[in-house]
């Protein structure tokens, strides 16, 4: 039998909390039945805005036909929107046809290939950061971004506008240092090593990292297995004053708004034009307080650039754009063609840090050489310390435990969880993969190696991953296990297992068909 519409108006409409995970997109939930939707005509995917507790959030509008989600007289909002309005579950709250985006002939003129100005990227990014785009709205504009590729002008107004939006943060001192690398490489935990080293000797490094989106972990996935890394603004800001560093969670420190919304539509789409991801990268280093930032950008045949050539253009547009808005940046080309370290995945990448930071002989030394060689560049931005020294610096650093006690302040500061890297809490179930011939590894697929260590439950299970038992250009005997598979569920082993039948990751050859390697340290 069909309920009777509950006698309800746009003042008494009561919240619900409903526990869906929207992925930063604001979504409102009403009853088909309810008098509130018929009265004010939504339509299903409108853009609405709602207002409690003497906030006000812009949400897109579900339609539900099912009561048990949201009855007559409920307004039901998903876990972020009820979060940013701050009250409880049965608070009074209205709601209202939005006003369409005032930047929307803007974004017309971008989708017909239009050279688009500084006003009209800074009206899209402030309309994209205050939720008034629907995901048609953002998946048009990034499309547009991407296909008629932004010039190197538009690129720099697109960065100077998501950085004039939400929190920028003044530390009152300078140089203030950080490190990024533009990603598609397994392992490359460099950032748990340099923040502790440039840490130690004493400049500031507020190291806000992100969460893995399509990665099997990201830095602060793996910090977590250390410490906790979803701490308020403020509680950050002390443990930066007080050690010089921290290793945390960016999603806390509202950097940047704009691009968080934009990620949610470019992950799904694997668009990662050169312009929307310098802007992405400037832009939060910006809004943290950055003046002096060192970046990574490794090239390689499975890495996100994949030749020399493409690399220098992409280091011309982040020195073009980061000298416009008064950023002094370093860019380094680092080596791509293979994980760096031996684990894949949140605890097995901990542990590597943790041997590289304990100089312990199992250490992989390849983390351990590209961490100190990434710490002496932004050592280097210290005025005392002369071209060319900071390795050595960075060196004495590390070996003589000073990194290792600051990462350990760290993580008592931001609040210590057990963790012993020598027997590491390891998912229970695990397999070997083979090879049935001898011969040099000659090649290592990151993209393939990175998907089946998400498939076997990474990083959602910290310790699931792949742990690497060969590098580029060691020889393997017939039989002999080229990497081990950790899984905490049956099904995410077959999976796992499935893939890396179809291909192991692993080429074998002879040495002189090891690929060219592109480095410049």
């Amino acid at each position: 039998m069909k309920k009777t519409p509950a006698p309800c108006g746009a003042a008494n409409l009561q919240l619900r909390r409903v526990a869906i995970d929207t992925y930063r997109e604001n979504v409102a939930y009403l009853n088909r039945d309810c008098a509130v939707y018929r009265a004010e005509g939504f339509q299903a995917l409108s853009k609405v805005e709602i207002r409690a507790n003497g906030r006000r959030i812009l949400a897109s509008l579900n339609v539900v036909d099912d009561p048990a989600i949201v009855d007559c007289g409920e307004l039901g909002l998903s876990q972020d929107a009820f979060a940013q309005l701050g009250v409880a579950n049965g608070h009074p709250a209205t709601i209202s046809q939005a006003e369409p985006p005032s930047s929307i002939p803007a974004l017309h003129r971008k989708i017909a290939g239009e050279r688009l100005g500084r006003e009209d990227f800074r009206a899209i990014v402030r309309d994209i950061a205050e939720h008034r785009y629907s995901k048609i709205e953002l998946t048009a504009f990034v499309v547009a971004c991407n296909q008629g590729e932004l010039d190197r002008e538009e690129v720099y107004f697109l960065t100077d506008a998501m950085t004039g939006v939400g929190r920028r943060l003044d530390w009152h001192e300078h140089p203030v240092v950080d490190k990024h690398c533009i990603g598609g490489i397994p392992g490359n935990r460099t950032s748990m090593l340099v923040v502790p080293i440039v840490a130690a000797h004493g400049m500031l490094c507020p190291k806000t990292s992100s969460r893995a989106i399509t990665s099997p972990a990201g830095t602060a996935d793996t910090m977590e297995v250390l410490a906790n890394v979803e701490l308020p603004f403020e509680r950050l800001e002390e443990i930066v004053r007080e050690y010089r560093g921290c290793l945390a969670w960016g999603g806390t420190s509202e950097l940047s708004p704009a691009d968080d919304v934009l990620i949610a539509v470019e992950r799904p789409l694997s668009i990662d034009s050169p312009g929307q991801m310098v802007a992405s990268i400037l832009s939060k280093k910006l809004a943290a307080g950055s003046t002096h930032l060192v970046l990574d950008i490794p090239v390689g045949p499975t890495a996100k650039v994949r030749s020399m050539p493409e690399a220098q253009r992409l280091r011309k547009l982040f020195e073009f754009v980061a000298g416009r808005m008064g950023l002094t940046i370093d860019v380094v080309i680092t080596d791509g063609r293979q994980p760096v370290g031996s684990g894949i995945g949140p605890v097995l990448e901990a542990r590597d840090v943790m041997r590289v930071l304990e100089n312990d002989p199992r250490a992989p030394n390849d983390l351990r050489q590209k961490a100190l060689r990434l710490a002496g560049r932004m050592l280097e931005f210290d005025p005392d310390v002369r071209g060319g020294d900071g390795y050595a610096i960075a060196r004495d650093i590390l070996d003589s435990g000073r990194a290792l006690a600051r990462m350990q302040a760290l993580i008592a500061a931001q609040g210590h969880k057990p963790f012993d890297h020598n027997a590491p809490a390891l998912a229970p179930l695990s397999f070997e993969v083979t090879t049935a011939e001898a011969g040099v590894v000659v090649a290592i697929d990151n993209l393939q190696l990175a998907r089946i260590a998400r498939l076997a439950g990474a990083p959602k299970v910290q310790g699931a991953g792949v742990d690497l038992l060969f590098k580029l250009g060691e020889r393997v005997a017939a039989g002999a296990p080229l990497y081990r598979v950790y899984a905490a569920y049956s099904a995410d082993l077959e999976f796992a297992r499935e893939a890396s039948r179809r291909s192991s990751g692993f080429t074998l050859g002879s040495a002189d068909e090891l690929p060219h390697l592109f480095v410049e340290f």
